[in-house]
Formats: C-alpha cells, structure tokens, sequence
C-alpha cells in the first residue's frame, strides 16, 4: 500500500496564501522586528550598568579603596555630564518659573542610560520635542544647547549598552524627528538640526567601529584558545603515542627473553622432571601469548611509516654520549652524579633519559651559548633529575627559536605516566630549571639492584 501526497498549485493569476515573500519584504520585516525588540520591547528592561574592569595597566596599580571607586568611572562619568546639562540648562532659563522642571527634564535621560538604554532614548527625545515646543523658536532649535549635549550623551551611551542596530535605529528616528519638527512647526532660522545629524552621526558610527572591533578581537581571542586547546591536545596525543611505542618495543623485549629462556630452561638440567617442563612450557605459552596480545593491543599506536628502532632503547648509561653530542653542538654543560649507581627499570632509565634529552634540546633552542648541568642523583625509593641552564649571553650570534611547548608536555608526561614530580620554570639569576624525581619502587628496585630485573630494550624484538 502506497501513500502518494498531492500538491495543489494555484493557477496563474489566483490568490494564493502560501505564496513566497520576496527578499525586500523579508529584509523590511526583519528590520521591523529589530526596532521592535530593541527600542520597544527592550525599553522595559532593567539592565544596570556594570562596573568597569579595573585589572588594567593603570587600574591595577591602585590602592583598594581608589580601586574600587575606579571601577564606577563609567557611572560617575554619565552623571557628572548630566549635572553640567543640568547647570547648563538652569542657567539658560535665567531662573523663571519653569527653570527646575526644565533642569530635571534634562538631567534625567542620562541618568536613565544607567538602568534602562531604551527607555533613556525616548526620554531624551520627548524632552527635546517637550523644549522645542515651549522654547517658541527663541535660540537654537530645535535642539536647545543642554537638550544638544543630553540628547548626544544618550546616544552615545545606548549605543555603547546596545548593539549596532540600535544606532541606526536611533539615527533613523532622529531624522525623523527632524523632518517631522521642521514639517509641523516650520524652519527656524537658528535651526541646528545638521549640525545635530552631522555630529549623531560621527558619534554612533565610531562606536560601531568598536562594537565591531570588539567583536572581532573576541572572536579572535575565542579562536585562538580554541587553537591552543587543540594543539596542546594534540601534543599530548603525539607523546603518549611515542611513550606507547617506546614501552611496546621495552615490554616485548623483556618478554620475548621470558619466552626464550623458559624454553631453553629445561635443556640446562639433565633429566628435568616433567613437572618442571611443564611449567616452563607454561611460562613460555604465557609470555608468547601476552606478547601477541600487546602487540594487538599497542601496535595501533604506529604509523605506517615507523620502523623500530634496530639498537637498544637508550637508558643512563648513555647519558655521556649524549652529553658528549651536544657538547658538540656548542653548548657547554657538566654532569653531577650523587649516589650509588644502580640498574633501574628501563621504563625509568628511559624515561629519565628521555628528559635529560628534551631539557638539554630546549637549553640549544631556547638559550643558544648558554652553560647547562645536569645532576642525576640515585636516592632511596627513586632517582632524582636536575637540569639547570643559564642565561643566553648578549651577544651571542644565535638567536633564540620560538617552541610549541611541546618538550615540557612530553616531559610531564612520562613523570606522570610513572606517577613521579616534576617542577619547570625560571631559575634564580635567570636561565631555566627542570627538576624531576621518578619513584621506583622497593621490591623492584631491589630486584634491578640483583641484576634481575634489568637488560635493555632491543626494539628489533617487537
């Protein structure tokens, strides 16, 4: 059973009630509806005034208390305008009877600003029209000097509180008002309507420029936190992804010897007891399984283009020669060693070495020709990491390369990945300080410290 739905079309030149608007209309209306919401609906808002910022250059300096009066400048800013209007309009009333209400009228618009935008717009021009029509044409018109710098406070102001829309809203209905003033009541000869338009004008468009560049440098802002994000995001993607194959090449080397040994375990004693063969065998079964299923498991983490390494992971051993290639690079550093030198697990060793490495990487970008020294020192329950460098000198020909701060992820990284501490930052008298303390623990450690649990990782075994 099929259900078929069927579409009437009017035929041509019939009324059809769900015939489409054109864009014209659409835009008007839109606009409509802009000027509703905005200077009618919105006229009935509360919106206070919020204090100012005052976490800036200048701001920031400031004792407590000044601080704290900084941050109504905008308020004080508002009324101290309004109360010269005020002044000014008194003192243009020469003191009649009308000279107070006249005042007030004028103070109050500004004052408005502060709680509700819209509504201060309105005000503000019925209290122009309101002088315009009592003032019987006498000075300028018709925009009185006080009612001229009120009625271009509240612009300015609701301009600033509101969106752009608003302002040419509010410019458009003070053309209007002006053709309307001068239609019903006639052209004045003091008549100050262009210069009025001219400087409303001037005024909404430059904070429309800055409503825009606001909204540009946030939106710029928002993108490049955003960008950030992701990068640091993806840095730490990328060295949990060299950790895993690193560990993936050390944990299969140490259990393809578990696997090899149990096997040639049984041909070392002259008539094991089956017993024994079967237990070696089992050991051997188990390390091959688990061996199959970490390389499953861990063997996503490669790309299609990386080899294994064919030498042994590097552990501290290595560390001359790597202090001997950078020497050779041109940076000048020393090494310190304390305590009793022991074999730790080869994830710690590599680790470890891996830091020193990065650290001494970051010293070459970041402060050519500056000295380094690196402290390892063997403790109680751990190894202890310090790399140090100074500052870069002057007049060094070198200069510094900017990084993405992806040596001192990795680094956080893998003391995290072995649940050690880590400190990175500026050093007394300049230059740059890593410390670091990897913790090993007691069984194992005694087991690397019998030869048991040491050997390094040959990456050809994965």
């Amino acid at each position: 059973m099929t259900e078929t739905t069927q579409t009437q079309t009017a035929p041509d030149g019939a009324f059809s009630p769900y015939k489409p608007r054109s864009p014209e209309y659409r835009l008007a209306a839109n606009a409509l509806r802009g000027l509703r919401q905005d200077l009618f609906h919105d006229a009935s808002v509360y919106r206070p005034l919020p204090r100012m910022r005052v976490d800036g250059p200048l701001t920031g300096r400031l004792p407590g208390r000044l601080r704290e009066y900084a941050a109504h400048t905008p308020h004080i800013l508002v009324a101290g305008i309004g109360v010269l209007t005020m002044i000014s309009a008194w003192l243009g009333a020469q003191g009649g009877v009308g000279a107070p209400f006249y005042a007030l009228a004028v103070l109050v618009p500004p004052l408005v600003t502060l709680v509700r935008p819209a509504l201060a717009f309105w005000l503000a021009l019925a209290v122009t029209a309101f002088s315009s029509v009592l003032s019987g044409g006498y000075g300028l018109w018709p925009w009185q000097p006080p009612n001229f710098i009120s009625y271009l406070t509240v612009l300015t102001v609701v301009a600033i509180r509101t969106r752009p829309r608003t302002a040419a809203w509010m410019w458009l209905i003070t053309v209007f008002y002006t053709v309307a003033a001068e239609s019903v009541l006639g052209y004045h000869f003091s008549n100050n309507s262009a210069p009025m338009l001219l400087v409303s004008a001037l005024l909404l468009l430059a904070v429309t420029v800055w409503h825009i560049r606001r909204d540009a440098e946030q939106t710029v802002s928002a993108q490049q936190t955003v960008t950030a994000h992701e990068r640091s995001r993806r840095t730490l993607l990328e060295e949990r992804t060299t950790i895993a194959r690193e560990l993936h090449d050390v944990v299969a080397h140490h259990m393809s010897v578990v696997a090899i040994q149990a096997e040639a375990a049984p041909y070392r004693v002259q008539d094991p007891p089956p017993e024994l063969e079967k237990a070696f065998a089992t050991i051997r079964e188990n390390a091959v399984a688990a061996l199959t299923e970490l390389r499953r498991v861990l063997g996503v983490v490669r790309a299609e283009d990386y080899e294994a390494p064919e030498a042994p992971q590097p552990t501290l051993a290595d560390l001359d020669l790597l202090l001997e290639n950078v020497r050779e690079a041109g940076l000048s550093v020393e090494k310190a060693l304390t305590g009793a030198v022991r074999e730790l697990p080869l994830g710690v060793e590599l680790s470890a070495y891996r830091i020193v490495q990065e650290a001494l990487s970051n010293t070459l970008r970041h402060a050519p020709g500056a000295s380094a020294r690196v402290e390892v020192g063997y403790v109680l329950g751990g190894l202890g990491l310090r790399i140090v460098n100074g500052p870069a000198p002057g007049g060094s020909l070198v200069k510094p390369s900017p990084g993405s701060g992806h040596g001192i992820t990795g680094m956080r990284e893998r003391v995290s990945m072995l649940n050690g501490e880590m400190t990175a930052g500026p050093a007394d008298g300049g230059g740059y300080e890593v410390a670091v303390f990897l913790p090993v623990p007691r069984e194992t450690d005694r087991a690397a410290g019998d030869g048991t649990g040491g050997g390094t990782g040959d990456g050809a075994a994965a």
